[in-house]
Protein backbone atom coordinates (compact mmCIF):
# COMPACT_ATOMS: atom_id res chain seq x y z
CA UNK A 1 0.00 0.00 0.00
CA UNK A 2 1.73 3.27 -0.76
CA UNK A 3 1.34 6.43 0.87
CA UNK A 4 -0.94 7.86 -2.01
CA UNK A 5 -3.25 4.98 -1.58
CA UNK A 6 -3.43 5.91 2.11
CA UNK A 7 -4.45 9.11 1.02
CA UNK A 8 -7.36 7.85 -0.97
CA UNK A 9 -8.47 5.70 1.39
CA UNK A 10 -8.41 8.06 3.80
CA UNK A 11 -10.51 10.56 1.52
CA UNK A 12 -13.25 7.44 1.11
CA UNK A 13 -13.59 7.55 4.59
CA UNK A 14 -15.59 10.38 5.71
CA UNK A 15 -16.67 10.90 9.39
CA UNK A 16 -19.98 9.20 9.14
CA UNK A 17 -18.39 6.14 7.76
CA UNK A 18 -15.69 6.24 10.10
CA UNK A 19 -18.61 5.95 12.45
CA UNK A 20 -20.59 3.40 10.88
CA UNK A 21 -17.78 1.13 10.47
CA UNK A 22 -16.66 1.58 14.47
CA UNK A 23 -20.62 1.26 15.04
CA UNK A 24 -20.24 -2.86 13.85
CA UNK A 25 -17.81 -3.38 16.85
CA UNK A 26 -18.26 -0.62 19.36
CA UNK A 27 -21.53 0.01 21.46
CA UNK A 28 -22.97 3.51 22.34
CA UNK A 29 -20.12 6.15 23.01
CA UNK A 30 -21.37 8.14 20.08
CA UNK A 31 -19.56 11.62 21.29
CA UNK A 32 -16.37 9.76 21.47
CA UNK A 33 -16.50 7.83 17.82
CA UNK A 34 -17.46 11.29 16.34
CA UNK A 35 -14.33 13.18 18.35
CA UNK A 36 -11.83 10.81 16.45
CA UNK A 37 -13.57 10.35 12.87
CA UNK A 38 -13.19 13.91 12.46
CA UNK A 39 -9.53 14.03 14.33
CA UNK A 40 -9.39 11.15 11.42
CA UNK A 41 -10.51 13.67 8.67
CA UNK A 42 -7.99 16.12 9.16
CA UNK A 43 -5.46 14.02 8.83
CA UNK A 44 -6.65 13.86 5.11
CA UNK A 45 -7.20 17.20 4.62
CA UNK A 46 -3.96 18.70 6.09
CA UNK A 47 -2.43 16.38 3.21
CA UNK A 48 -4.14 18.34 0.73
CA UNK A 49 -2.97 21.95 2.07
CA UNK A 50 -0.64 23.99 0.49
CA UNK A 51 3.10 23.22 1.80
CA UNK A 52 3.75 26.16 3.41
CA UNK A 53 0.56 25.69 5.66
CA UNK A 54 0.48 22.16 5.91
CA UNK A 55 3.20 21.88 8.34
CA UNK A 56 1.33 24.63 10.53
CA UNK A 57 -1.81 22.35 11.00
CA UNK A 58 -1.04 20.23 14.26
CA UNK A 59 -3.01 17.38 14.75
CA UNK A 60 -5.81 17.73 17.47
CA UNK A 61 -4.24 14.91 20.09
CA UNK A 62 -7.78 13.33 22.18
CA UNK A 63 -7.63 12.74 26.05
CA UNK A 64 -10.69 9.41 26.48
CA UNK A 65 -12.06 10.07 30.29
CA UNK A 66 -14.07 6.88 31.15
CA UNK A 67 -13.99 3.94 33.19
CA UNK A 68 -12.47 0.79 32.55
CA UNK A 69 -13.50 -2.06 30.01
CA UNK A 70 -16.24 1.35 28.31
CA UNK A 71 -14.81 1.07 24.95
CA UNK A 72 -11.50 3.41 24.89
CA UNK A 73 -8.64 0.81 23.29
CA UNK A 74 -11.20 -0.52 21.62
CA UNK A 75 -12.20 2.50 19.68
CA UNK A 76 -8.21 3.66 19.24
CA UNK A 77 -7.50 -0.21 18.32
CA UNK A 78 -10.26 -0.09 15.27
CA UNK A 79 -9.39 3.35 13.47
CA UNK A 80 -5.84 1.99 13.07
CA UNK A 81 -7.44 -1.37 11.73
CA UNK A 82 -9.88 0.55 9.39
CA UNK A 83 -7.50 3.20 7.94
CA UNK A 84 -4.00 0.48 8.29
CA UNK A 85 -2.06 3.39 10.01
CA UNK A 86 1.08 2.52 12.30
CA UNK A 87 -0.50 1.95 15.44
CA UNK A 88 1.18 1.52 19.09
CA UNK A 89 -0.67 1.13 22.22
CA UNK A 90 1.50 2.06 25.13
CA UNK A 91 0.66 2.58 28.85
CA UNK A 92 1.71 5.27 30.62
CA UNK A 93 2.65 3.19 33.44
CA UNK A 94 5.30 1.48 31.90
CA UNK A 95 7.76 4.57 31.59
CA UNK A 96 9.74 6.71 34.03
CA UNK A 97 11.49 9.89 33.68
CA UNK A 98 15.20 10.18 33.11
CA UNK A 99 17.48 8.94 35.56
CA UNK A 100 14.94 5.93 36.88
CA UNK A 101 15.63 2.41 35.65
CA UNK A 102 13.00 2.11 33.32
CA UNK A 103 11.69 2.61 29.58
CA UNK A 104 11.99 5.98 28.64
CA UNK A 105 9.05 7.92 26.51
CA UNK A 106 11.19 8.40 23.35
CA UNK A 107 10.93 4.49 23.04
CA UNK A 108 6.99 4.68 22.19
CA UNK A 109 8.28 7.13 18.85
CA UNK A 110 10.53 3.96 18.26
CA UNK A 111 7.78 1.69 18.35
CA UNK A 112 5.46 3.09 16.42
CA UNK A 113 8.56 3.31 13.87
CA UNK A 114 9.16 -0.27 13.90
CA UNK A 115 5.40 -0.50 13.03
CA UNK A 116 5.60 1.43 10.43
CA UNK A 117 8.34 -0.49 8.81
CA UNK A 118 7.16 -3.76 9.36
CA UNK A 119 3.57 -2.56 7.37
CA UNK A 120 5.73 -0.84 4.71
CA UNK A 121 8.25 -4.12 4.38
CA UNK A 122 5.32 -6.18 4.45
CA UNK A 123 3.31 -4.39 1.25
CA UNK A 124 6.47 -3.84 -0.39
CA UNK A 125 7.42 -7.94 -0.09
CA UNK A 126 3.92 -8.15 -1.46
CA UNK A 127 4.56 -6.23 -4.58
CA UNK A 128 7.51 -8.69 -5.84
CA UNK A 129 5.86 -11.60 -4.41
CA UNK A 130 5.22 -13.34 -7.93
CA UNK A 131 8.81 -12.77 -9.17
CA UNK A 132 10.06 -14.12 -5.10
CA UNK A 133 8.11 -17.20 -6.28
CA UNK A 134 9.47 -17.97 -9.37
CA UNK A 135 13.30 -17.08 -7.51
CA UNK A 136 12.33 -19.57 -4.78
CA UNK A 137 11.37 -22.23 -6.98
CA UNK A 138 14.64 -22.22 -9.51
CA UNK A 139 16.33 -22.05 -5.50
CA UNK A 140 14.57 -25.15 -4.53
CA UNK A 141 14.58 -27.70 -7.55
CA UNK A 142 18.54 -26.44 -7.36
CA UNK A 143 18.33 -28.74 -4.62
CA UNK A 144 15.31 -31.21 -5.57
CA UNK A 145 17.76 -32.13 -8.75
CA UNK A 146 21.49 -31.13 -7.63
CA UNK A 147 24.11 -30.99 -10.69
CA UNK A 148 26.30 -33.74 -11.03
CA UNK A 149 29.81 -34.17 -12.59
CA UNK A 150 30.17 -35.00 -16.55
CA UNK A 151 32.85 -36.89 -18.26
CA UNK A 152 34.56 -33.35 -18.75
CA UNK A 153 34.48 -32.57 -14.98
CA UNK A 154 31.96 -30.26 -15.04
CA UNK A 155 28.92 -29.72 -12.88
CA UNK A 156 25.50 -30.17 -15.16
CA UNK A 157 21.68 -30.94 -14.50
CA UNK A 158 19.34 -33.27 -16.35
CA UNK A 159 16.83 -30.58 -17.55
CA UNK A 160 13.79 -32.83 -17.85
CA UNK A 161 14.17 -34.60 -14.53
CA UNK A 162 13.95 -30.65 -13.29
CA UNK A 163 11.31 -29.86 -15.63
CA UNK A 164 9.46 -32.96 -14.24
CA UNK A 165 10.25 -31.70 -10.40
CA UNK A 166 8.90 -28.33 -11.16
CA UNK A 167 5.57 -29.70 -12.44
CA UNK A 168 5.22 -31.95 -9.36
CA UNK A 169 6.15 -29.44 -7.01
CA UNK A 170 3.67 -27.03 -8.61
CA UNK A 171 1.08 -29.86 -8.61
CA UNK A 172 1.39 -30.31 -4.68
CA UNK A 173 3.30 -33.46 -5.04
CA UNK A 174 6.37 -32.98 -2.94
CA UNK A 175 5.24 -30.76 -0.18
CA UNK A 176 5.84 -33.76 2.41
CA UNK A 177 9.09 -34.63 1.26
CA UNK A 178 11.46 -33.78 3.49
CA UNK A 179 14.89 -31.84 1.94
CA UNK A 180 18.03 -30.50 3.84
CA UNK A 181 18.29 -27.45 2.74
CA UNK A 182 20.59 -23.94 3.71
CA UNK A 183 18.22 -21.08 5.33
CA UNK A 184 19.28 -17.73 6.73
CA UNK A 185 19.58 -18.20 10.73
CA UNK A 186 17.71 -15.29 12.17
CA UNK A 187 19.32 -13.43 14.83
CA UNK A 188 17.53 -14.01 18.28
CA UNK A 189 15.80 -11.16 19.55
CA UNK A 190 16.86 -8.92 22.41
CA UNK A 191 14.89 -8.47 25.43
CA UNK A 192 13.93 -5.08 26.42
CA UNK A 193 16.86 -3.53 28.57
CA UNK A 194 15.99 -1.73 31.78
CA UNK A 195 18.16 0.84 32.66
CA UNK A 196 19.93 4.32 32.66
CA UNK A 197 19.22 6.74 29.93
CA UNK A 198 20.71 5.90 26.60
CA UNK A 199 20.56 2.45 27.20
CA UNK A 200 17.72 1.79 25.04
CA UNK A 201 19.62 3.70 22.37
CA UNK A 202 22.37 0.77 23.15
CA UNK A 203 19.93 -1.58 22.87
CA UNK A 204 18.57 -0.26 19.24
CA UNK A 205 22.48 -0.67 18.20
CA UNK A 206 22.86 -3.89 19.53
CA UNK A 207 20.22 -4.89 17.79
CA UNK A 208 21.25 -3.13 14.40
CA UNK A 209 24.42 -5.19 14.63
CA UNK A 210 23.38 -8.53 15.25
CA UNK A 211 21.18 -8.10 12.30
CA UNK A 212 23.86 -6.89 9.91
CA UNK A 213 26.06 -10.00 10.82
CA UNK A 214 23.70 -12.38 11.58
CA UNK A 215 23.94 -13.35 7.97
CA UNK A 216 24.81 -17.19 8.97
CA UNK A 217 23.31 -19.71 7.15
CA UNK A 218 22.85 -23.09 8.55
CA UNK A 219 21.53 -26.38 7.19
CA UNK A 220 17.72 -27.54 8.58
CA UNK A 221 15.69 -30.39 7.64
CA UNK A 222 12.66 -29.32 6.37
CA UNK A 223 9.17 -30.29 4.05
CA UNK A 224 9.33 -28.62 0.73
CA UNK A 225 6.34 -26.51 1.53
CA UNK A 226 7.98 -24.88 4.57
CA UNK A 227 11.30 -24.52 2.84
CA UNK A 228 9.55 -22.87 -0.65
CA UNK A 229 7.77 -20.51 1.96
CA UNK A 230 11.47 -19.55 3.42
CA UNK A 231 12.90 -19.12 0.19
CA UNK A 232 10.24 -16.99 -1.27
CA UNK A 233 10.21 -14.82 2.08
CA UNK A 234 14.43 -14.53 1.51
CA UNK A 235 14.08 -13.54 -1.98
CA UNK A 236 11.50 -10.98 -1.52
CA UNK A 237 13.59 -9.69 1.21
CA UNK A 238 16.21 -9.47 -1.60
CA UNK A 239 14.35 -7.33 -4.11
CA UNK A 240 12.75 -4.84 -1.81
CA UNK A 241 15.15 -1.52 -1.33
CA UNK A 242 15.59 -1.73 2.01
CA UNK A 243 16.21 2.15 2.46
CA UNK A 244 13.58 2.76 0.83
CA UNK A 245 10.87 1.25 2.67
CA UNK A 246 12.65 3.01 5.48
CA UNK A 247 11.75 6.27 4.12
CA UNK A 248 8.60 5.10 3.39
CA UNK A 249 8.25 3.97 7.01
CA UNK A 250 9.58 7.22 8.35
CA UNK A 251 7.16 9.97 6.48
CA UNK A 252 4.11 7.22 7.05
CA UNK A 253 5.10 7.29 10.94
CA UNK A 254 5.34 10.95 10.93
CA UNK A 255 2.61 11.61 9.01
CA UNK A 256 -0.18 8.74 9.64
CA UNK A 257 0.96 7.34 12.80
CA UNK A 258 -1.01 7.28 15.65
CA UNK A 259 -0.02 6.40 19.23
CA UNK A 260 -2.40 5.12 22.03
CA UNK A 261 -1.62 5.96 25.58
CA UNK A 262 -3.42 4.56 28.14
CA UNK A 263 -3.68 4.75 32.09
CA UNK A 264 -2.56 8.09 31.70
CA UNK A 265 -4.41 8.90 34.74
CA UNK A 266 -1.90 7.03 36.95
CA UNK A 267 1.05 9.13 36.05
CA UNK A 268 -1.25 12.49 36.96
CA UNK A 269 -0.08 14.07 40.25
CA UNK A 270 -1.99 16.76 42.21
CA UNK A 271 1.12 18.43 43.51
CA UNK A 272 4.84 17.54 43.04
CA UNK A 273 6.27 15.92 46.27
CA UNK A 274 8.47 13.21 47.65
CA UNK A 275 8.43 9.41 46.88
CA UNK A 276 7.00 8.01 43.13
CA UNK A 277 5.08 10.82 42.55
CA UNK A 278 8.36 12.23 41.40
CA UNK A 279 8.97 10.40 38.91
CA UNK A 280 5.55 10.03 37.44
CA UNK A 281 5.66 14.13 36.98
CA UNK A 282 9.18 13.45 35.11
CA UNK A 283 6.87 11.25 32.75
CA UNK A 284 4.58 14.36 32.00
CA UNK A 285 7.72 16.35 31.67
CA UNK A 286 9.30 13.89 29.62
CA UNK A 287 5.79 13.53 27.44
CA UNK A 288 5.83 16.97 26.83
CA UNK A 289 7.98 17.78 24.16
CA UNK A 290 7.10 14.25 22.42
CA UNK A 291 3.94 15.15 21.95
CA UNK A 292 4.46 19.34 21.46
CA UNK A 293 6.86 17.61 18.57
CA UNK A 294 10.46 16.87 18.60
CA UNK A 295 13.15 14.70 17.00
CA UNK A 296 13.37 11.22 18.14
CA UNK A 297 16.82 9.01 16.71
CA UNK A 298 15.37 6.08 15.73
CA UNK A 299 17.52 3.20 13.75
CA UNK A 300 15.87 3.85 10.15
CA UNK A 301 16.68 7.57 10.86
CA UNK A 302 15.57 10.24 12.59
CA UNK A 303 11.75 11.05 13.32
CA UNK A 304 10.16 14.14 13.75
CA UNK A 305 6.34 14.10 16.03
CA UNK A 306 5.01 16.78 15.14
CA UNK A 307 1.85 15.44 13.37
CA UNK A 308 1.41 11.94 15.18
CA UNK A 309 -1.61 11.48 16.24
CA UNK A 310 -1.70 10.95 20.22
CA UNK A 311 -4.65 9.96 21.96
CA UNK A 312 -4.57 9.28 25.62
CA UNK A 313 -7.12 7.53 27.90
CA UNK A 314 -7.52 7.28 31.57
CA UNK A 315 -10.29 6.33 33.88
CA UNK A 316 -9.32 9.47 36.46
CA UNK A 317 -11.00 7.56 39.34
CA UNK A 318 -8.43 9.40 41.72
CA UNK A 319 -6.68 12.10 39.88
CA UNK A 320 -8.41 14.43 37.12
CA UNK A 321 -7.49 15.60 33.96
CA UNK A 322 -6.91 18.85 35.44
CA UNK A 323 -3.88 17.41 37.68
CA UNK A 324 -1.99 16.70 34.75
CA UNK A 325 0.59 19.40 33.78
CA UNK A 326 -1.11 22.78 32.16
CA UNK A 327 0.76 21.98 29.11
CA UNK A 328 0.26 18.65 28.76
CA UNK A 329 -3.28 19.55 29.14
CA UNK A 330 -3.23 21.90 26.25
CA UNK A 331 -1.57 19.64 23.77
CA UNK A 332 -4.61 17.51 23.95
CA UNK A 333 -7.34 19.66 23.17
CA UNK A 334 -9.99 17.25 22.18
CA UNK A 335 -11.90 16.04 25.36
CA UNK A 336 -14.62 13.05 25.55
CA UNK A 337 -16.07 11.57 28.09
CA UNK A 338 -17.25 7.74 27.80
CA UNK A 339 -20.25 6.84 29.57
CA UNK A 340 -20.30 3.61 31.78
CA UNK A 341 -22.40 0.83 30.58
CA UNK A 342 -25.68 0.23 30.94
CA UNK A 343 -27.82 -3.19 31.55
CA UNK A 344 -29.31 -2.47 27.95
CA UNK A 345 -25.86 -1.65 26.47
CA UNK A 346 -24.54 -5.04 27.63
CA UNK A 347 -27.95 -6.26 25.58
CA UNK A 348 -26.52 -4.65 23.03
CA UNK A 349 -23.18 -5.75 23.34
CA UNK A 350 -23.91 -9.41 23.06
CA UNK A 351 -25.93 -9.02 20.23
CA UNK A 352 -25.13 -6.33 18.05
CA UNK A 353 -21.16 -5.74 17.12
CA UNK A 354 -19.99 -7.99 14.62
CA UNK A 355 -17.47 -9.83 17.09
CA UNK A 356 -19.97 -10.07 19.63
CA UNK A 357 -19.62 -12.83 22.75
CA UNK A 358 -22.50 -15.09 21.59
CA UNK A 359 -21.26 -15.41 17.55
CA UNK A 360 -17.46 -16.11 19.13
CA UNK A 361 -19.01 -18.87 21.21
CA UNK A 362 -21.59 -20.39 18.63
CA UNK A 363 -18.73 -20.24 16.16
CA UNK A 364 -16.43 -21.89 18.45
CA UNK A 365 -18.33 -25.05 19.47
CA UNK A 366 -19.57 -25.10 15.94
CA UNK A 367 -16.22 -26.81 15.26
CA UNK A 368 -17.21 -29.61 17.54
CA UNK A 369 -20.25 -30.36 15.95
CA UNK A 370 -22.37 -28.55 18.61
CA UNK A 371 -25.33 -26.36 17.64
CA UNK A 372 -25.37 -23.10 20.47
CA UNK A 373 -28.69 -21.22 20.38
CA UNK A 374 -28.99 -17.84 22.75
CA UNK A 375 -32.48 -16.54 23.21
CA UNK A 376 -33.65 -13.21 23.95
CA UNK A 377 -34.39 -13.53 27.99
CA UNK A 378 -31.20 -15.80 28.11
CA UNK A 379 -29.27 -12.33 26.96
CA UNK A 380 -31.36 -10.15 29.56
CA UNK A 381 -30.53 -12.64 32.43
CA UNK A 382 -26.24 -12.37 31.05
CA UNK A 383 -26.76 -8.49 31.09
CA UNK A 384 -28.35 -8.70 34.52
CA UNK A 385 -26.12 -10.59 36.02
CA UNK A 386 -23.05 -8.67 34.55
CA UNK A 387 -24.27 -5.50 35.89
CA UNK A 388 -24.45 -6.75 39.01
CA UNK A 389 -21.39 -8.54 39.60
CA UNK A 390 -19.73 -4.92 38.09
CA UNK A 391 -21.87 -2.88 41.30
CA UNK A 392 -20.93 -5.91 43.75
CA UNK A 393 -17.37 -5.89 43.09
CA UNK A 394 -14.63 -3.77 41.26
CA UNK A 395 -16.62 -2.11 38.01
CA UNK A 396 -14.75 -3.07 35.06
CA UNK A 397 -17.10 -2.52 31.84
CA UNK A 398 -17.72 -4.71 29.36
CA UNK A 399 -14.70 -7.12 30.39
CA UNK A 400 -17.51 -8.63 32.90
CA UNK A 401 -19.44 -10.08 30.20
CA UNK A 402 -16.51 -12.48 28.99
CA UNK A 403 -16.24 -13.62 32.53
CA UNK A 404 -19.51 -14.01 32.30
CA UNK A 405 -20.15 -16.00 29.62
CA UNK A 406 -17.00 -17.80 30.32
CA UNK A 407 -18.28 -19.18 33.46
CA UNK A 408 -21.81 -19.64 32.02
CA UNK A 409 -20.46 -22.27 28.63
CA UNK A 410 -17.73 -23.90 30.64
CA UNK A 411 -19.39 -27.11 31.26
CA UNK A 412 -20.36 -27.20 27.78
CA UNK A 413 -17.09 -26.43 26.34
CA UNK A 414 -15.65 -28.70 28.81
CA UNK A 415 -17.95 -31.76 27.46
CA UNK A 416 -18.48 -30.47 23.59
CA UNK A 417 -16.22 -33.67 21.90
CA UNK A 418 -19.07 -36.05 23.37
CA UNK A 419 -22.01 -33.43 22.75
CA UNK A 420 -21.81 -33.17 18.92
CA UNK A 421 -24.76 -33.45 17.23
CA UNK A 422 -26.92 -32.14 19.62
CA UNK A 423 -28.73 -28.08 20.09
CA UNK A 424 -28.63 -26.84 23.16
CA UNK A 425 -30.60 -23.95 23.85
CA UNK A 426 -29.57 -21.26 26.52
CA UNK A 427 -32.21 -19.28 28.07
CA UNK A 428 -33.13 -17.29 31.23
CA UNK A 429 -33.23 -20.36 33.25
CA UNK A 430 -30.18 -22.16 32.34
CA UNK A 431 -28.42 -18.73 32.81
CA UNK A 432 -29.81 -18.63 36.24
CA UNK A 433 -29.42 -22.58 37.03
CA UNK A 434 -25.53 -21.75 36.25
CA UNK A 435 -25.03 -18.82 37.79
CA UNK A 436 -27.44 -17.13 40.36
CA UNK A 437 -25.76 -19.78 43.23
CA UNK A 438 -22.43 -17.57 42.81
CA UNK A 439 -23.90 -14.09 41.99
CA UNK A 440 -25.67 -14.50 45.73
CA UNK A 441 -22.63 -15.54 47.32
CA UNK A 442 -20.83 -12.31 47.23
CA UNK A 443 -17.50 -13.15 48.83
CA UNK A 444 -17.45 -16.37 46.14
CA UNK A 445 -18.91 -13.68 43.00
CA UNK A 446 -15.71 -11.69 43.58
CA UNK A 447 -13.62 -14.47 42.79
CA UNK A 448 -15.04 -16.17 39.96
CA UNK A 449 -17.03 -12.85 38.29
Amino acid sequence: MTTRYLSDLLEELTPKRIVEELDKYIVGQDGAKKAVAIALRNRWRRQRLPEHIRDEVAPKNLLMIGPTGVGKTEIARRIAQLIKAPFVKVEATKYTEIGYVGRDVESMVRELVEASYQMVKQEKMQEVRERAKKLAEERLLDYLVPQQLSFGMRSVQDTGKREEMRDKLKGGELDDRIIEVEVQERAVPLLGIAGPPGLEELEEQLKSMLSSIGGTRRRRKLRVKEALQIFESEEAEKLIDQEEVAREAIYRAENFGIIFIDEIDKIAVKTPGAGPGVSREGVQRDLLPIVEGTVVKTKYGPVRTDHILFIAAGAFHISKPSDLMPELQGRFPIRVELNPLTREDFVRILKEPKNALTVQYIELLKTEGVELEFTEDALEEIARIAEDANNRTENIGARRLHTVMEKLIEDISFNAPELAGQRIIIDARFVRAKLEGIVKDVELSKYVL
